[in-house]
């Protein structure tokens, strides 16, 4: 469970403890072993499930409908950043951005409403379909994965629509002298088309960026896989389609598919949307770890920790907490834990030899030193008894046994810092202390 502390007791250290009874008791009754209060340092320990992250990934999509031309990297190649990783050929995409730059140069000409339909009517409806265009544009941007890049999708759109919203007045404005009667046609008709233009201006430049996309490059250095996982659609041409009409929805792809990399070769297709590269930047690796609430005001950041591998028992590795979650997530086990993620050092085998390097994805446990306290008292945490709010020892008097409130601080490791109530040397259970009666004689 996150954030238990450990309170199991290694029994060389328990029994070492035991100087004056040593392990005591026979199998007719509870083992009761007895010992002393020592004097050292107790470090406090929470003790959270971890997964191993990379410093950042990135997954590289096809962003139309093709098939792959070049294919430049193998699973596991290096890579630099801006290096080539593939080439998608795409004539849906040349197709759309043509129409795209066809659609501008038509509303560069002007508009007309259909026979039979007024002005005001055309724009109006010209409005509604713009409206439902700029959501679905950005339902859409907000699928890309790439922060950077979805930023700068959704700057691109809400300008975009600052942009018709100053034509699609200008163009109101022009309809109501219209049909004042202290306004031409052609000037009504003049400012619809410079609204249409935003439109096809918009569309040009996605279609653009989509053709633009068809070559994958690295965004940063790491190690490359093929494929990847499923996420939204990297095709940017339908956030504005090149026909106006084509904005209430058309233009608009499915969320991308996954893939294991063995589809992913020289000559096979893809979709729009479909993984084709993923790079991993495994300069710097993190561990996630979910730390329950009753421990995480306890971690700080820069805090020292250590951490197993479920995959490397034999390995121990360093860490430090980078950084400290506020969200709340539900814990498995109905309560409540906060993301703790912290930076991986090095690890050490038993022989002191340097340990392997983990791989992103792998479990492990992780033990955050969260507060650390030297020279003072302590017990072994199996020699305290909680009563309620308190907590007590067995403390040997004349041979029988004496319950003593005493106050705990520091807790970890097997040990619990002793603030009051006891003296470093003075005898105690240490073992069994559940089945201590008052009063009862003791070796």
């Amino acid at each position: 469970m996150p954030g238990v502390m450990r309170r199991f007791v290694p029994p060389a250290l328990v029994c070492a403890l035991l100087v004056l009874g040593g392990c005591s008791g026979g199998d007719a009754g509870p083992r009761i072993g007895l010992g002393t209060a020592g004097r050292g340092d107790v470090a406090e320990v929470v003790e959270a499930p971890a997964t191993l992250t990379a410093k950042a990934d990135a997954t590289l999509r096809s962003p139309a409908e093709g098939v792959i031309a070049q294919l430049k990297v193998r699973d596991g190649d290096t890579v630099k950043e801006g290096q080539l990783l593939a080439r998608i050929s795409s004539p849906t995409a040349t197709e759309q951005l043509e129409q795209a730059k066809e659609a501008d140069r038509q509303a560069a000409g002007g508009v007309a409403p259909p026979t039979g339909v007024s002005v005001g009517d055309f724009k109006k409806e010209l409005d509604k379909i713009a409206k439902r265009g700029f959501k679905e544009a950005r339902k859409l941007a907000r699928t890309i994965e790439d922060p950077k890049e979805r930023a700068k999708v959704l700057a691109e759109i809400t300008k975009a629509e600052g942009d018709y919203a100053q034509a699609a007045g200008a163009a109101q404005a022009a309809v109501a002298r219209l049909n004042a009667g202290l306004g031409g046609l052609s000037s009504a008709l003049a400012s619809l088309g410079a609204a249409s233009r935003v439109q096809t201006k918009a569309a040009v430049r996605g279609a653009q960026r989509t053709v633009d996309g068809l070559v994958l490059r690295a965004p940063f250095a790491g190690v490359v896989s093929l494929g990847g996982p499923s996420g939204g659609d990297a095709g940017l041409g339908g956030l504005l389609p090149p026909q106006l009409a084509d904005l209430a929805g058309g233009g608009l792809s499915a969320p991308g598919a996954a893939s294991d990399g063995t589809s992913v070769a020289v000559g096979a297709p893809v979709t729009s949307g479909a993984a084709v590269v993923t790079v991993t930047d495994i300069s710097e690796l993190r561990l996630s770890a979910d730390i329950d609430e009753s421990d995480i005001l306890k971690v700080r950041r820069d805090g020292p920790a250590v951490a197993d591998f479920d995959a490397l028992p034999e390995a121990v590795y360093g860490a430090k907490v980078y950084s400290v979650g506020v969200t709340p997530q539900e814990g498995s086990g109905g309560g409540v834990t906060y993301k703790v993620r912290l930076t991986l050092a090095a690890g050490t085998l038993p022989d002191g030899a340097e340990a392997p390097e983990p791989k992103p994805g792998m479990s492990a446990v992780v033990r955050l030193t969260v507060r650390q306290v030297k020279d003072v008292v302590f017990v072994p945490v199996t020699a305290v008894v909680s009563s309620g709010r308190d907590s007590t020892v067995w403390v040997v008097q004349n041979g029988k046994a004496v319950r003593r409130t005493v106050t705990l601080g520091a807790e970890g490791d097997g040990r619990a810092e002793v603030v009051s109530g006891l003296k470093e040397g003075e005898r105690i259970v240490v073992t069994g202390a559940d089945a201590v009666k008052a009063g009862q004689e003791l070796p």
